[in-house]
């Protein structure tokens, strides 16, 4: 009869899996990159990412990792930077209104370049 193993669980969002919750990850895997189906060889920067990232809801735990190589993982995060980016951009849009500029020209003024100053827009 096979040893059953209850789930790691991070005690916070940036706790790191054990190295034994690592190898059951690698063996869940087949030793095979989740993202590209590379087979792992001695040498290969292996990474541990959530499949659900924590910022959309997803847990630091062990059915939420897997394992993949440092490139790969490297692409993901920055699409997922991009998407969050959007996300926020247009969260913010919705709840807080357009963003407005942090600096308005007055009325009658004009920037001249040979000085660096506003002036008074001759009429």
């Amino acid at each position: 009869m096979a040893r059953t193993v209850t789930e790691w669980i991070g005690k916070t969002d940036d706790s790191t899996a054990p190295r034994l919750c690592q190898l059951r990850i690698l063996d869940r895997q087949d030793n095979r990159c989740a993202l590209t189906g590379h087979v792992f060889v001695p040498g290969d920067k292996i990474e541990f990412d959530h499949i659900t990232a924590l910022w959309l809801g997803g847990k630091n735990r062990e059915s939420n990792l897997q394992a993949v190589l440092g490139v790969a993982h490297k692409r993901k995060t920055k699409v997922e930077a991009k998407v969050r980016a959007k996300v926020n951009a247009n969260r913010a849009k919705h709840l807080l209104g357009k963003k407005s500029k942090s600096f308005q020209k007055p009325a009658g003024v004009k920037f001249n370049w040979g000085t660096g100053r506003y002036e008074r827009a001759e009429q």
